[in-house]
């Protein structure tokens, strides 16, 4: 095979510039109950509902391209979970032994087409796994911080405040969550979790400055171009 054929995973970095290869991300939606409102659904009835974006939608960079055909891209802060190793039907007891990491990230949507795309009944992965999609700042190790249910999530866009809320607010735990998805898919090492967003997800603009923390992790910043 040519050199130019062979493929490389994606990698991000932790705060002590250790590569991290990513083999696939996987993302959850409704883990909030205010968002699970905002955006039309009883939390009461809801169950997880996962989706996946390519591992090369995953970057740590100051800047990120406002996507073409969209004129409706909205942010979504999350809490991400890194796996160091996988498993298949584990309960949840047994998943935090098996994390590599956390970082702050925001899972972009191009909230137009997904709406045009579940309206026509047709499978909505552009919207959410298209290029820059799923900016991520350094990442901690597991050993060093942990999540607290009185952390405080929150993002803001030009300095103002847009989301914000606790991470004990999450519907399911980070474990429960790798549970119940380790009985649908071989989860591994290298697969990525974005765990879900709170409510106040909103427009970004051209020319926009983002900022999104979890307490105790680095902070995330970065500029739509």
């Amino acid at each position: 095979m040519s050199a130019d054929l062979r493929w490389t995973p994606p990698e991000v970095l932790d705060q002590d510039g250790r590569a991290y290869a990513l083999r696939h991300v996987w993302c959850v939606g409704r883990n909030y109950a205010e968002h699970a409102r905002e955006m039309g659904v009883d939390p009461s009835r809801s169950t997880p509902v996962f989706f996946s974006k390519p591992a090369q939608a995953v970057i740590q960079s100051g800047i990120v391209t406002y996507p073409e055909r969209t004129e409706d891209l909205h942010h979504e802060v999350e809490l991400v979970v890194l796996l160091a190793r996988g498993g298949r039907s584990l309960a949840a007891a047994d998943w935090p032994e098996r994390i590599w990491g956390y970082a702050v990230g925001v899972d972009l949507t191009r909230r137009d087409l997904q709406a045009k795309f579940k309206q026509a009944g047709q499978p909505w992965e552009l919207s959410k796994g298209f290029d820059e999609s799923a900016p991520v700042g350094s990442i901690v190790p597991a050993e060093r911080w942990q999540p607290r249910s009185d952390c405080m999530i929150r993002l803001s866009v030009n300095g103002e405040s847009r989301q914000h809320a606790r991470l004990g607010e999450m519907i399911w735990s980070v474990a429960e969550l790798l549970e119940r998805l380790s009985h649908e898919v071989q989860l591994n090492s290298g697969d990525v979790v974005f765990t879900g967003t709170p409510a106040g997800v909103a427009s970004l603009q051209r020319g926009d400055r983002v900022q999104a923390e979890i307490e105790g992790l680095p902070v995330l910043e970065f500029d739509v171009t």
